[in-house]
């Protein structure tokens, strides 16, 4: 697992600034230095911070972006950054301004005097998420990194806010190392066995193998694997932090840790990316460590459908038809539709077993959500107003973008087979609300459900503000959120 930095917090003196080495970052607001440790610095420099504050050009700086001033006059440190964060910036300003302060973290030891800004754990948070790296497979050298350190008026507060942060951290970058790792490392065993590593932290983890899978009749998930020399697998775990005996909140992942496609192959073009077609297992995996972390107060239970689909001389073949564990038939007319018949099993099974008061199901599901919405959404599909406002709610407070997409009968209709209940596919055109349509299929009428196709956000090709190019996390914090104001918070007002 990629670890997590770990600043050191002191004690805010303005003494102790004239004498430091390495780079110094200081948040500041305003065209002019006004916090305690702006004037001190502004002093120590000679009126340095102030000219710069009051430029023509830094008024073009945007909030959570920052100015170097290299090799200050009056300080030991080789450079001093101005970050631009009003004390009533919103959280995505933030966040971006740790992770601007992240990308400023090299060699050289690094001092963010941070005070006592009412955004400080965003910050925090921000600099934790956007200090990830995943370099486990490149053989070059590695730099040493210098220390990191956080300047604060209250150490206290700033502890519990680093804590805070960790946790949400720790389980963005177990969804990010998921993703980012190749498919010959990330077997389904292998998936499976990380996960295990999750009752260290108290969460129960049941793995059912291939032949309970077939006890259970979950023939349309086996089906998907059967052509692959990796096992199919699902894994449940279970966090109990609420009331025993409540029924849980449920999360379900489809888990495809490579797609070729199956029969119906894919291009070869940009295929390498397949392997983050475990994506919603990988999300739901990051939600429930950040639950354990913080340890909270709400039943969850996690489940995930792991699978490979690849050709073989058993693999599944277009035209073949296949029971569901909920009895329904499929006829599969593309093989590469797979992640809808895993889903499908995992769900029924999800349901059945744990009676869940609400589920929400992610998946790397369809090319056509980012044809729809690009890589700056995903896809939001429900049969219930509440829990999809309330999603929304929550991915909107932590700046994780979603959209809720129409369904209707005329999309279902175009599933209708001749020879079968359903078959996985309906055309081309609608084709991520076709899918969202069929997953409908295997929830039942009086379930609360939310179905989000995470394609275009799961692995990015550029920076952003909080996560380096490749495996963003997507997901993660607004989950985490959703089930702290519907179940945690709902609990503490009863």
């Amino acid at each position: 697992m990629s670890d997590v930095l770990v600043p050191e917090i002191l004690s805010y003196t303005g003494d102790d600034l004239a004498a430091r080495s390495g780079r110094i970052v200081i948040l500041v607001e305003g065209s002019a230095p006004t916090s305690l440790a702006a004037r001190r610095l502004d002093r120590l420099t000679r009126g340095a911070v102030g000219r710069a504050m009051a430029s023509e050009a830094w008024g073009r700086v945007k909030p959570g972006d920052c100015v170097e001033l290299a090799y200050p006059a009056g300080l030991g440190a080789s450079a001093l950054h101005l970050v631009h964060l009003p004390r009533r910036a919103d959280l995505a300003a933030a966040r971006k301004a740790g992770g601007t302060i992240a990308r400023l973290y090299g060699s050289e030891p690094l001092l963010a005097v941070i005070e006592g800004h009412p955004r400080h754990g965003e910050v925090i948070l921000g600099l934790l998420l956007r200090a990830y790296s995943f370099d486990l497979y490149k053989s070059g050298e590695k730099k040493a990194k210098g220390s990191v350190s956080l300047m604060v008026a209250d150490v206290a507060a700033a502890q519990a806010s680093l804590t805070a942060a960790t946790a949400l951290a720790q389980g963005v970058f177990l969804t990010r190392d998921l993703v980012n790792e190749p498919a010959n490392v990330l077997t389904t065993t292998e998936f499976a066995h990380r996960l295990t590593g999750l009752r260290d932290l108290g969460v129960q983890v049941e793995v059912l193998d291939e032949p309970e899978l077939e006890r259970l009749g979950m023939r349309l998930l086996l089906g998907v694997g059967v052509g692959s020399e990796c096992p199919s697998q699902v894994v449940v775990m279970r966090w109990n932090g609420g009331p025993a005996g409540e029924a849980p909140f449920a999360l379900v992942g489809k888990g495809v840790c490579f797609d070729t496609g199956g029969i119906s192959i894919k291009p070869a073009g940009g295929m390498e990316e397949m392997t983050m077609d475990m994506g919603g297992a990988g999300v739901v995996a990051g939600v429930m460590k950040t639950l354990a972390l913080r340890g909270a107060k709400a039943n969850v239970v996690g489940l995930v459908g792991l699978v490979e689909n690849m050709p073989d001389g058993r693999a599944q073949r277009p035209g073949d038809i296949v029971t569901s564990m909920k009895g329904d038939t499929v006829e599969v007319i593309n093989t590469d539709a797979e992640g809808r018949l895993v889903l499908a099993d995992v769900l029924w099974y999800a349901q059945e077993t744990f009676k869940p008061k609400a589920i929400i199901n992610l998946a790397t599901l369809t090319g056509a959500i980012i044809v729809a919405l690009g890589s700056e959404h995903a896809g939001v599909f429900s049969n219930n107003d509440a829990l999809c406002n309330a999603f929304l709610k929550a991915a909107a407070a932590e700046h994780e973008g979603a959209w809720r997409m129409p369904m209707g009968q005329a999309y279902d209709d175009r599933l209708k087979s001749r020879l079968a209940d359903m078959m996985n596919v309906g055309g081309r055109d609608g084709g991520a609300i076709v899918a969202a349509q069929f997953i409908k299929r295997f929830i039942k009428d009086d379930m609360p459900w939310v179905h989000l196709d995470i394609a275009g956000v799961t692995l990015l090709k550029g920076d952003t503000p909080t996560a380096p190019k490749g495996a963003t996390g997507w997901g993660v914090l607004a989950l985490n959120r959703l089930i702290a104001d519907m179940f945690e918070t709902a609990a503490k007002k009863a």
